[in-house]
């Protein structure tokens, strides 16, 4: 089994007040867990109404697989244009 893990950044420069950042994340999350296969949540920089780090997960039994989703996704968050993507890391875990 595999586990891809994805941690992701996001600026939200138009986001002054809490309310936009809110609705940017929702935004993100529920179009990218409609998209994809995965498990999503903000993880960090709560507090931030500019930055927004979201986390996310795929499962598989294929390293090429997970890796595959994991990049689709990170490319879908970046084409959605809601917010801008500033760093991405992502680690692979054999299980």
């Amino acid at each position: 089994m595999v586990v891809g893990v994805c941690r992701i950044t996001l600026a939200i420069p138009e986001s002054e007040w809490g309310d936009v950042k809110r609705s940017v994340v929702k935004k993100v999350i529920a179009r990218t867990r409609q998209q994809f296969n995965i498990c999503m949540a903000e993880v960090d920089d709560l507090e931030s109404p500019e930055t927004a780090v979201l986390g996310f997960a795929a499962i598989g039994n294929d390293h090429c697989v997970v890796n595959a989703v994991i990049d689709k996704a990170v490319t879908f968050i970046e084409e959605s244009y809601l917010a801008e993507v500033e760093d991405f890391s992502v680690e692979m875990i054999h299980v």
